[in-house]
């Protein structure tokens, strides 16, 4: 005799809701970031810059293409096309943010992470958020890989033309 498990209906109910709301607040995320580096995209490469972690090359590279990528993702997200692609791209991208992110603080730099804009080292007197920093795209990372497992919900262009 086999058994299987199910979850309990109100379970089954609210994941789609859940898997809309954590679509539109990683896809939100996404969006804000790029938006603030958009305007001044020489902020967005001092930023990367201020890592140590590229080639200047990749620094250029890197630093332009950042806020482009971030929108575009966020806007897939957020309308719900390729949820579970723009899933895992998301993860693999906050899992390099928390990588250079904790690369920096164990390095001793004092930068300002340039997450939601500006970026780049710190002024004298100013101290770096790491904790916080690292706390907030740890549990953006959690919400993207729950994404991948459960991408579908209501609202999303990809439910609609699965029909």
């Amino acid at each position: 005799m086999t058994t299987t498990t199910t979850r309990p209906a109100p379970a089954r109910a609210l994941l789609p809701w859940l898997t809309t709301l954590a679509r539109l607040v990683l896809g939100g995320v996404w969006i804000v970031a790029g938006a603030a580096k958009v305007g001044d995209l020489d902020a967005s490469v001092r930023a990367v810059r201020a890592y140590r972690l590229l080639p200047e090359p990749a620094v250029q590279v890197v630093g332009a293409a950042l806020p482009m990528v971030e929108i575009a993702l966020g806007v897939l997200l957020v309308v719900g096309l390729g949820v579970r692609v723009g899933a895992v791209l998301s993860a693999l991208l906050m899992a390099a943010f928390v990588v250079g992110i904790a690369s920096a603080w164990a390095r001793g730099l004092r930068i300002d992470c340039g997450c939601f804009g500006s970026g780049g080292e710190l002024a004298a007197g100013e101290d770096p958020a790491y904790g916080w920093e690292l706390a907030r795209d740890g549990a953006l990372l959690l919400v993207a890989l729950a994404l991948v497992r459960w991408p579908r919900g209501p609202l999303a262009l990809d439910t609609r033309l699965a029909r």
